[in-house]
């Protein structure tokens, strides 16, 4: 196993080295220009969610298609992801989370623009959607699509399923003392009754459970900060200081600190917000919408309230904390937040562990349907059954696996999903402003479109 993690971790360098880092972060401000800072968009994207469309053609909702990808996208890595972006970056990594969510509500916006303007219609009447179909019908590159979506399929199993159960059940084991394993256990069953329903029972699941637990969690994370009230300018001077400061967590050269400031914070808004990674647009391309640029709206709102809104107050949550009692650095992941909660009196880890569990239970349901729908896109609908068994079998694994192992091997796989899908964006920027421009800017945003799905 050590040589397998060390294995991850040599990849990793490579994956995530300063070239990485540029092109997403280069992307993301690529396209915040190109679309005339489409951000501006966020809240009409936010009344096109709660929005009906009738007539239109989708499995979803376009707010079920949203908490769905939400429900994908705020999970550890708003909890412990941000708190393990800390720990390993400093304070200044918050940051570089915070504007990789600024800068990349534009690239889930492109993204979610494909999705729906290349999807396809299946023989049930199901949408399939997504980079691989992008890549496919957009550009005519095949072997680049099936290699999305083998990156995808692998990659669910790290940034959505292990990693979250490996998590919570440390939290678990914390707060109320049972074993891990019981904890996967637990998790693979509830797991297992919402994933054989389909898209339509999990997006049904998520958005009854998405609302209250983004909702509750802030909720937490704002008497926390009450409570750290003297301490909250203080954390927003040192965020801001050692985003751009030699003096980082653990010393070092200039160069080395900064870049280990914006390699985690980036790595880890990436894992956070998944802008770039392609994984959303599967689901954006189930959503019923008249057309692409009314879902690509609604798919941008998620990366605002996952990053822009949850992790920063995480970030501040955690920082502040750390300033407010000493002693805290040397602790990581799930052991930092549950000591951070453990602020709040009595019921402060408990909150903690039930806001956990919601958020890895909705995780692990958006990212079955996504590692589903590219298993399909490579051997069609025989696959689903067995990667169905597959999945709610690692959720169990997961919950013992080694933390360290987990979390690098998930940075590996999102950054081989990531790739392919930057590639397709990229090439096909002149249709996303194309359609942009038909639809959102000259005023066109309730036409419904020409292209019916195949």
């Amino acid at each position: 196993m050590n040589t397998i993690h060390n294995a991850i971790i040599f990849l990793n360098n490579y994956l995530w080295g300063p070239p990485m880092l540029i092109l997403l972060m280069g992307t993301h401000l690529f396209f915040t220009v190109r679309l005339r800072f489409i951000q501006r968009y966020i809240p009409l994207g936010i009344k096109l969610s709660v929005t009906r469309e009738k007539d239109a053609p989708g499995d979803v909702s376009p707010f079920g298609a949203l908490t769905t990808a939400l429900a994908a996208t705020v999970g550890t890595g708003n909890i412990v992801g941000v708190a393990t972006a800390v720990a390993l970056g400093g304070p200044g990594a918050v940051l570089w989370m915070w504007l990789t969510g600024v800068f990349g509500i534009s690239t889930k916006y492109a993204e979610g623009l494909l999705a729906v303007k290349y999807r396809v219609r299946t023989s049930d009447g199901t949408m399939l959607g997504g980079p691989m179909y992008a890549l496919e019908r957009g550009l005519g590159w095949k072997p680049l699509a099936i290699f999305f979506a083998i990156a995808a399929s692998v990659a669910a199993f790290g940034i959505g399923n292990m990693v979250q159960a490996n998590s919570v059940a440390g939290l678990v084991k914390t707060t109320f003392n049972i074993e891990p394993l019981w904890t996967g256990l637990v998790l693979a069953a509830l797991t297992g009754v919402v994933i054989l329903g389909g898209v339509k029972w999990i997006a049904r699941t998520c958005e009854g459970l998405v609302p209250f637990m983004v909702i509750a969690y802030s909720l937490g994370c704002l008497i926390i900060l009450a409570m750290n009230f003297d301490f909250v300018f203080p954390a927003i001077k040192e965020i801001l200081r050692s985003a751009f400061s030699a003096r980082a967590a653990g010393g070092g050269f200039v160069g080395a600190s900064i870049l280990m400031a914006a390699r985690y914070g980036i790595a880890r808004g990436l894992f956070s917000n998944e802008s770039g990674l392609g994984s959303a647009p599967i689901v954006a391309a189930a959503a019923q919408s008249r057309n692409p640029v009314r879902q690509a709206l609604v798919s941008s709102t998620g990366t605002f309230w996952d990053t822009v809104v949850v992790c920063a107050l995480t970030g501040l949550v955690v920082v502040s904390t750390m300033l407010k009692n000493g002693g805290l650095a040397d602790l990581k992941g799930a052991a930092l937040t549950h000591a951070v909660f453990a602020q709040i009196p009595v019921i402060g880890p408990i909150v903690l562990t039930v806001g956990l569990l919601t958020f890895v239970y909705s995780t692990i349901l958006g990212w079955s349907y996504y590692g589903e729908r590219a298993i399909e896109y490579l051997v069609g609908k025989r696959g689903i059954l067995p990667y169905r068994v597959l999945w709610t079998i690692a959720v169990a694994v997961g919950s013992v696996a080694t933390l360290p192992m987990v979390w690098d091997g998930a940075d590996a796989a999102n950054a081989l999903m990531a790739i392919p899908n930057i590639i397709a964006v990229l090439a096909l920027s002149p249709i996303i402003v194309r359609e942009t421009k038909h639809y959102l800017w000259d005023g066109n945003i309730e036409e419904k479109s020409k292209d019916e799905p195949l």
